[in-house]
């Protein structure tokens, strides 16, 4: 945003940065395409770990927000399938903390897992029940809560360790 100062969080989309319009988009777009093969490989440690089918299930969930987190950096503002990958990241995400929290139930960490599926069902119920002031605001609301979902899952996965 510090070098593109016409971006006004209020007003705009983060996709904004990453458009025709930005001063420097790639730093943006290969951004999300390098964050992306992180959640990937993040989710695949959580595959080879899990305890669970279900734990398992969710993170394959994750791999595939991680690869449309990816796609949103090549499929950037302006193009045809932006707007799809950038909500299936969002609903991939809600769908990982919903089934890897169910996971952690089942697993015995019922109270962990009932704070992530709570997370997975908080993130679209509020992003509808509120009027947003822009799309940069509503994904704020998304990305605190994947980093809060995140946190939990990477306590889990260090039980999960041993």
């Amino acid at each position: 945003m510090s070098i593109n100062p016409w971006f006004v969080f209020t007003k705009n989309a983060f996709s904004d940065l990453g458009g025709p319009r930005a001063t420097d988009p790639w730093l943006y777009n290969y951004g999300l395409i390098a964050v992306g093969a992180l959640i990937i490989a993040f989710a695949s440690y959580a595959v080879s770990v899990s305890s669970e089918k279900l734990e398992a299930v969710g993170a394959s969930f994750m791999m595939v927000a991680g690869l449309f987190l990816a796609l949103i950096g090549v499929f950037h503002e302006g193009t045809y399938p932006h707007v799809f990958v950038s909500q299936w990241f969002f609903a991939q995400m809600d769908m990982t903390s919903i089934v890897w929290g169910a996971g952690s139930i089942v697993s015995g960490r019922a109270k962990r897992g009932a704070a992530e599926v709570a997370i997975g069902v908080i993130g679209p119920a509020g992003a509808i029940a509120f009027r947003w002031p822009s799309a940069a605001t509503l994904e704020a609301y998304g990305i605190v809560l994947i980093d809060l979902f995140v946190i939990l899952m990477t306590f889990d996965l260090r039980d999960l360790e041993g």
